[in-house]
């Protein structure tokens, strides 16, 4: 039974505090969900880019993570939390704002930069707020307090979903051709599709950058609380102390397994739908699936955090992880709607893992969690890394998948979610262990 049953989440003089901070996991949460749709939105509107080459999308979103969560964290730890929070809203609606020439200059590469400078903007953002909620109230409702934290962004993940289908998949003109048509247009034709297209994917980023700035004058006007550090160690101290801590270092590998299987999951369920309606002559539309896989998440992630009340977070992390290895060998086996429901499903036990391998592998931390939670948002690499590597399994057989079958019975897009059930089982041992740690100590 936990202890912290009795003890508040968020004291009611840290409440809009709490509130204020909160309303940024919303919003780098429409960012990660406005983009994982363009991967198949560039593919449709530049076919002659493979599933890897589209898959750079998420290289360069979530690389940008790993090249600037360590300079934040530096800068944070020099200045203050607030500055951090503005300095990443300022990169963030830079990078929003570049997609007007990128789309003037219809350049790929353009917009790949564009979008990394997003993400070193919300490497400054996460840096800074994890850490900060994390210190908004008592050590032992630590972890359950992030949780509650990171539920929010979930709903601006939604926000991103319903942007990216409304003004973005559902208004592309390449998307009422054929691949093979769309090849066959003249190349005036062609041009005057892909202007307007490349268009359309720029409109949100840049409206998000007006509202991004809105929110940075805010901060800018509230005043932050201070939280109460412990005594200021060296940086050489803080390293030092960070890797010989084996619960952190796992840490940091559980979190770059685990980001890497959320962004397949969310990103490839749309050649994974495009599958199943050309095998089985359905008609669904991918986004419906992705939000219910996003509403799926947020009602795990707030199940999950009331059992934390109760049920001990590196526990409930085993058995989450676990959980989502069992929908992976759905997704993969089975076919048709019922793969896809475990597709979906997969998202109910993802949802408490940010959060929760973010608390246990900063449990117990002093002044060197400043630094820590640098490597834990430098985790988000593998965002970047694994997508690419499930591009590379898609285009085994060329640039369709429909035909291609591994073991002679697995469609090709089914088993590239192995990558996904990797990744989860790494969580999940990391759940174990941790568990495990935490009952000899106790």
């Amino acid at each position: 039974m936990s202890k912290t049953k009795n003890i508040p989440v968020v004291r009611k003089e840290l409440l809009f505090p709490f509130i204020i901070i909160t309303s940024l996991f919303a919003l780098w949460g429409i960012a990660n969900d406005l983009t994982n749709p363009m991967v198949s939105a560039f593919k449709k509107v530049m076919p002659e880019l493979s599933n890897v080459q589209a898959s750079l999308v998420q290289f360069a979103f979530y690389f940008g993570y790993f090249f600037m969560a360590l300079p934040a964290a530096l800068f944070i730890r020099k200045y203050s939390y607030k500055s951090g929070i503005i300095l990443g809203l300022s990169f963030y609606a830079l990078g929003a704002f570049l997609f007007y020439p990128a789309a003037a200059n219809e350049e790929f590469n353009f917009f790949l930069i564009s979008l990394w400078v997003i993400t070193c903007g919300l490497a400054f953002l996460e840096t800074t707020s994890n850490p900060l909620i994390l210190a908004l109230g008592d050590k032992e409702t630590a972890t359950q307090r992030l949780n509650l934290a990171q539920a929010f962004n979930p709903i601006g993940s939604l926000t991103g979903m319903i942007i990216a289908q409304v003004f973005v998949i559902g208004a592309l003109r390449s998307d009422d051709y054929t691949e093979e048509a769309y090849k066959a247009l003249s190349s005036e034709e062609l041009a005057a599709v892909r202007e307007n297209d490349l268009g359309i994917i720029s409109v949100p980023y840049i409206a998000l950058g007006v509202l991004v700035l809105v929110i940075m004058g805010i901060i800018i006007a509230t005043k932050m609380p201070k939280t109460a550090d412990e005594d200021k160690m060296s940086l050489s101290e803080s390293f030092k102390k960070l890797k010989v801590n084996k619960n952190y270092i796992f840490g940091v590998i559980a979190q770059a397994f685990y980001v890497g299987a959320q962004i397949m999951c969310w990103t490839y369920i749309f050649q994974y739908v495009d599958n199943i309606n050309e095998t089985h002559g359905t008609d669904y539309t991918a986004t419906y699936f992705n939000v219910a896989a996003m509403i799926s998440f947020l009602t795990g992630r707030w199940i999950g955090t009331a059992l934390m009340k109760k049920v001990n977070p590196s526990r409930l992390l085993m058995l989450f992880g676990i959980g989502g290895v069992i929908m992976c060998a759905g997704t993969i086996l089975l076919s048709g709607l019922a793969g896809l429901i475990s597709l979906v499903a997969i998202s109910v036990f993802m949802s408490i893992m940010f959060p929760t391998i973010y608390g246990i592998a900063l449990k117990d931390m002093g002044d060197e969690a400043k630094i820590g939670s640098a490597g834990l948002v430098m985790a988000i690499v593998g965002g970047a890394l694994m997508p690419v590597l499930q591009g590379s399994i898609l285009d085994w057989g060329g640039s369709g998948f429909a035909d291609v079958q591994v073991l002679g019975f697995i469609p090709e897009v089914n088993f590239s979610f192995i990558l996904p059930l990797i990744c989860l089982a790494v969580v999940a041992f990391y759940g174990f262990t941790s568990y495990k740690r935490n009952l000899k100590n106790s």
